[in-house]
C-alpha cells in the first residue's frame, strides 16, 4: 500500500469546516499519482511511452468528512489488471487509524497516439504490489441514465475545468454535477461513469433526475451523448 499523511486544510473545507467531497476526491487522485511517479512509472515515464491512464469510474463512500486541521492518512493500492485495465482501492483514515472514506476504480490503459485502450505492458504491472482489495459494497451494475431528466442551463468548457491531459478534470465532472444538488443534500456516496472526454469549448447540456436521498446527474453534448454521469446518494 501507498500512504502518505495530510492535514485537512481551509481550501479542502466548506461552510461546516468539513472536508468537501471534492477535496476528498482530490486527495484520492493525488495518492494514485505519488503512488505511480514514486514507482518510477508516473506522468513523465507514460508521456516519454505515450501510454496515459484513463478513470473510466470510480465509487466513493464517505463515512464521516474529516475537519479543518484535522490529521488523515491517504492511501491507496491496485488490486487488479486485466489485459487494458487496472483497478485501484483508495481509503482516509483518521489519527486513530479509524475508516473516514474509502473508494474503488477503474482505470483504462490508453494508446495517446491513437487515443485507443493499450494493453498493459508487464514494465507498468510489475512496478505495482497487488493487494487484496478493500471490504466494501462493489457495484456490478452500470449507472442508470436518465431517460427523461430536468434540463438546465448550457454552459461552455472554460481553461480552468481541464487537466494535464487537456480534458475536463474527473473532479471537475463531479464538482460540476453536484452544484444541482438540494443545499441541504449530504453525500455519502457517490458513483461517476465517464463516457468521453470534454475539451475546451465543449458546450456541456446537464440533465437532473432525483428524489429525496438520491440524484443522478447526467453532462452531456447537444446531441444527448454522456460526456459522464454521477450518481450521488
Amino acid at each position: 500500500m501507498y500512504e502518505y499523511s495530510s492535514r485537512v486544510r481551509l481550501t479542502e473545507v466548506g461552510q461546516n469546516q468539513k472536508m468537501t467531497l471534492n477535496a476528498v476526491l482530490n486527495a484520492f487522485q493525488d495518492c494514485s499519482t505519488f503512488h505511480s511517479e514514486d514507482l518510477g512509472v508516473g506522468m513523465k515515464f507514460l508521456n516519454k511511452h505515450k501510454r496515459m491512464w484513463v478513470l473510466s469510474s470510480w465509487k466513493i463512500v464517505v463515512y464521516r468528512y474529516p475537519e479543518l486541521a484535522e490529521h488523515i492518512r491517504i492511501g491507496t493500492w491496485p488490486y487488479e489488471f486485466g489485459k487494458m485495465t487496472g483497478r485501484r482501492n483508495f481509503r482516509i483514515l483518521d489519527k486513530e487509524g479509524r475508516l473516514a472514506a474509502c473508494a474503488d476504480t477503474l482505470w483504462v490503459f490508453m494508446d495517446t497516439e491513437r487515443m485507443r485502450p493499450a494493453c498493459v505492458e508487464k514494465e507498468i504491472s510489475s512496478a505495482y504490489k497487488l493487494e487484496p482489495r478493500l471490504d466494501m459494497e462493489y457495484e456490478t451494475d452500470k449507472i442508470r441514465i436518465p431517460e427523461e431528466p430536468e434540463r438546465r442551463e448550457p454552459f461552455p468548457i472554460q481553461a480552468y475545468h481541464l487537466d494535464v491531459n487537456h480534458h475536463v478534470n474527473n473532479g471537475q465532472y463531479v464538482q460540476l454535477a453536484g452544484s444541482y444538488l438540494p443545499e441541504e443534500f449530504e453525500i455519502h456516496q457517490m458513483r461517476a461513469e465517464y463516457k468521453k472526454p470534454a475539451v475546451l469549448n465543449d458546450v456541456i447540456y446537464p440533465g437532473v433526475e432525483g428524489c429525496k436521498d438520491s440524484y443522478t446527474v447526467l453532462l452531456s453534448d447537444k446531441a444527448g451523448k454522456p460526456y459522464a454521469v454521477i450518481e450521488f446518494k
